[in-house]
């Protein structure tokens, strides 16, 4: 596979248990990447707003039409976040392969950084990102006018069946703009010349149409609710328990900021004009106002469905072809997904942060395996075969296997081994694969059954 094109994500992977030895790794360099027995293991700690203790793990795959096959992983402390998983991660894959001329390295988000861009443009490399699009608005509004929007090529597997098949569900679309752009290397101060690829997703602006309604009414039953508390007047409700539950209410959802509240104390008037309260309550002493700005609310709507992608690949690879291809991302996070289905072993326990690293290295081993499979099986489909049969994964091919077993008999020359039939579907499986039968590996490894 070529290496010209390589997708970068991060995953966590949760652990239970006490490891008094997790210590810190110090940030790493060329000079520490020659040796990596004698770095330091990974630090198992409490990850950003969780009470779990974590690694984090940046795996590099290179993907094509036939899926992702992971080429590169490496651990890093469970508090790290993507720009320093991706910084490490560029570190050794240039230290430990002859990568090509301009690699195209592909990436979401949480990596995106001035510097992950200065870094791989010192390197002669491209970087096609996604990023925070609360960065980007602004740019966006200045340019709104003059973007020219057009069609996007990618469709889901699921919007192209149904269009195939003239399903009634609605039929979702990706729309492009292109947009020259400049950012500065914070290393040497130097512009790097890119573009702003503004992606807008119908699908994705009924959803956060409809998420911003939800939110918006949530927040005003809470409001309503606890105003109407504040007025019963139980002497549990104090100021302070109101402002923690108005914390809560509003929590990070962005529709929180269309919405201001006051907590007010109640004048001499207002406090003699009260009714006596009733039994187990007390007299109020503050009101809870609130507004909502629903101006600023429906002119939020222009922005549903938006986000944007920066990239400093090659003017001649347009956009449509690059949007595609960060699509293809989602290969990789299902080779996440394989890393935490449940294991059909045992527990393992693991006594030292090392040894958690050596497992890892393991599952990465494991999942290289695992895609290869995946990958053989597609290459030797025959092109005339349904799109069921030419997309089969690895996890439904181990599945044709679960029932695969063999007969032991006992005999005067001790037991003898036998294997059970294959069934079609499995007998189809090993010969595209190239792969010996049950039968055929026990006849190769076993010695003949003695005869006379």
């Amino acid at each position: 596979m070529s290496l010209g094109r390589l997708h970068f994500d991060t995953t966590h992977l949760i652990f239970y248990g006490s490891y008094a030895d997790s210590m810190p790794r110090p940030p790493m360099s060329i000079e520490t990447l020659l040796g990596n027995g004698e770095l330091d293991p990974a630090h198992i700690t409490h990850g950003y707003l969780t009470r779990y203790k974590m690694l984090q793990v940046g795996m590099t795959a290179a993907i094509d039409e036939l899926g992702a096959i992971p080429v590169h992983c490496h651990v890093l402390d469970g508090n790290r976040n993507g720009h320093t998983a991706i910084k490490e991660q560029f570190d050794l894959l240039n230290e430990h392969f002859s990568l090509p001329n301009q690699v195209l390295f592909i990436s979401d988000r949480g990596t995106f950084s001035a510097e992950h861009v200065g870094r791989m443009h010192r390197h002669g490399h491209r970087i096609l990102c996604a990023v925070p699009w609360n960065d980007y608005r602004a740019v966006y509004d200045q340019n709104e006018a003059t973007l020219s929007w057009h069609d996007a090529s990618f469709l889901s597997r699921e919007q192209q069946r149904r269009r195939e098949t003239g399903s009634s569900l609605p039929l979702e679309h990706y729309e492009l703009a292109v947009l020259r752009h400049k950012l500065t290397d914070p290393t040497n101060a130097k512009e790097i010349p890119c573009r702003i690829i503004f992606a807008y997703s119908t699908a994705d602006a009924a959803e956060c149409r409809q998420r911003r309604l939800d939110n918006i009414a949530r927040i005003q039953t809470g409001f309503e609710e606890l105003a109407a508390k504040v007025q019963r007047a139980h002497p549990c409700t104090t100021v302070a328990s109101v402002q923690r539950q108005i914390a809560r209410l509003l929590g990070h959802r962005d529709a929180a900021r269309y919405f201001q509240w006051e907590l007010l104390p109640l004048t001499a008037e207002e406090l003699a004009a009260l009714p006596p309260p009733r039994k187990g309550f007390r007299r109020p002493t503050h009101r809870l106002i609130f507004r909502f700005d629903a101006t600023a609310a429906e002119g939020d709507d222009r922005y549903d469905g938006l986000s944007a992608l920066v990239t400093t690949a090659p003017i001649r690879t347009n956009a449509d072809e690059l949007f595609t291809q960060y699509k293809e991302q989602n290969y990789l996070e299902r080779d996440h997904h394989q890393w935490k289905t449940p294991l059909a072993v045992r527990p393992v326990f693991l006594k030292s942060p090392r040894r958690v690293e050596a497992l890892v290295c393991l599952m990465h081993i494991a999942l290289q395996t695992h895609q290869l499979l995946e990958r053989l099986y597609r290459r030797s489909v025959p092109a005339n075969a349904p799109p069921r049969e030419q997309r089969c994964t690895a996890e439904t091919l181990l599945r044709e296997f679960k029932v695969c077993g063999v007969l032991v008999e006992r005999s005067v020359v001790g037991p003898v081994i036998r294997a059970t039939r294959p069934s079609a579907r499995q007998r189809q499986i090993l010969s595209r694969l190239g792969l010996p039968t049950v039968a055929q590996t026990l006849a190769r490894t076993l010695q003949p059954v003695p005869t006379g």
